[in-house]
């Protein structure tokens, strides 16, 4: 199954509601600097692509660029990270956000009931333990509201180290953003934000990944 870029996904996704942080694409280092400029320091640094899907395992990312030369290192290096099977690459400059709590969303097709949304609780905690929710496409607010007090975890949605609690509604916007993109485009097969950062109390997708049918 073919797989969107990072900027293709949140494009795609951004159109049914979802919103993403201020990013830019750059083809060369002197646009990244200059992007990151426009930004504001620090930013985030990524390689993308079309077959650029798993960019944290392959070393593709680089976190808290503050200055010009430090964004200037990690573009040289990301583009010249690019081989021959990545076909057409580009870099995403991103601001560094900062988050206690991250959750994860997406769309996942059941093999027997058809496409889910699905809301868990993300980041290095996620697969030990599993505490997850499902509805069935599509879903309106009453099944988003629900899907989050199904969470186990809601103490990590309430007020936590000083930082205010989940924006409940915020969240409820993506679970039905993505809810729409799935009824929109039979095509996607499955998508995924991983990680939503809780940035003062509110969830921000930083990432985005979008698989459709060929």
């Amino acid at each position: 199954m073919p797989t969107l870029s990072e900027a293709d996904s949140k494009a795609l996704l951004s159109g049914h509601g979802i919103t993403f942080p201020d990013e830019r694409l750059a083809t060369t280092v002197a646009e990244a600097i200059a992007a990151a400029a426009e930004i504001g320091h620090p930013v985030v640094l990524k390689l993308g692509g079309d077959a650029i899907a798993h960019k944290t395992e392959r070393g593709l990312v680089r976190l808290g660029l503050s200055d010009d030369d430090a964004v200037a290192q990690a573009a040289t290096e990301l583009l010249g990270a690019a081989g021959p099977a990545d076909g057409e690459v580009h870099l995403l400059v991103a601001p560094m956000l900062r988050g206690n709590r991250e959750l994860i969303a997406g769309l996942h097709a059941d093999p027997q009931f058809g496409m889910t949304v699905m809301l868990g609780l993300g980041g290095v905690l996620a697969e030990a333990v599993a505490d997850v929710s499902f509805r069935l496409v599509p879903i309106d607010r009453i099944d988003a509201e629900a899907m989050i007090d199904d969470l186990r975890t809601q103490r990590l949605l309430g007020e936590l180290r000083g930082e205010p609690e989940v924006d409940r509604d915020a969240l409820v916007d993506v679970l039905l953003g993505l809810s729409r993109a799935a009824e929109a485009d039979p095509t996607i097969v499955a998508a995924d934000l991983n990680p939503l950062i809780v940035v003062d109390g509110r969830p921000v997708p930083v990432d985005a990944l979008v698989e459709r049918r060929a």
